[in-house]
């Protein structure tokens, strides 16, 4: 391994995830899971990924392969809170790029510097993404904020909801 790549991590509770799941059907989705859950900011940084290879007896590149397959697996840190706009048809032709747009405006975002799906404010506060669908057409436009469904969103409703977000505290 890479000595420029070797980030110190308590591996105790990575171990836990590995021991308590390395017997059960799907258990590499299972322990990619539930350790990108562990981690601050939500992510899978490498070294973390190379010590469940190692530890799992699973050649790193099958790892990589399914965490850049499945969408819900960060390489990079990710927001306190996260708001996930729909892009499907029924959303797009109701207004989600509109609230795209608001939403990145709002919390000073340039999405327009890179082609990026995905952005994080520098204070790491939020982070703003987009899916494909979330099959919930007929109460379009969509969005989730920290993957609760909010319908039939106006960007009046987003600015409120961005009010509430933005007061809270950040996490320490």
């Amino acid at each position: 391994m890479d000595a420029t790549k070797t980030l110190h991590f308590d591996s105790e509770p990575y171990d836990a995830i590995i021991n308590a799941n390395k017997n059960n059907p799907g258990a590499l989705l299972t322990v990619l899971e539930e350790a990108q859950k562990i981690t601050p900011h939500q992510y899978l940084p490498e070294p973390v990924l190379r010590h469940i290879a190692e530890r799992m007896n699973v050649p790193l590149s099958r790892i990589n392969s399914i965490v850049t397959f499945y969408s819900f697996f960060n390489l990079k840190p990710q927001g306190d809170h996260t708001i996930t706009v729909c892009r499907g048809t029924a959303c797009h032709t109701r207004g989600s790029k509109t609230l795209l747009e608001d939403v990145l405006l709002k919390l000073g975002i340039d999405a327009k510097s890179t082609n990026a799906s995905s952005f994080t404010t520098d204070d790491m506060r939020f982070t703003v993404r987009t899916v494909a669908c979330f099959g919930q057409c007929a109460l379009a436009p969509v969005i989730a904020v920290d993957e609760v469904i909010y319908s039939n969103m106006t960007s009046e409703k987003l600015e409120a909801l961005l009010k509430k977000l933005t007061a809270r505290r950040p996490k320490s």
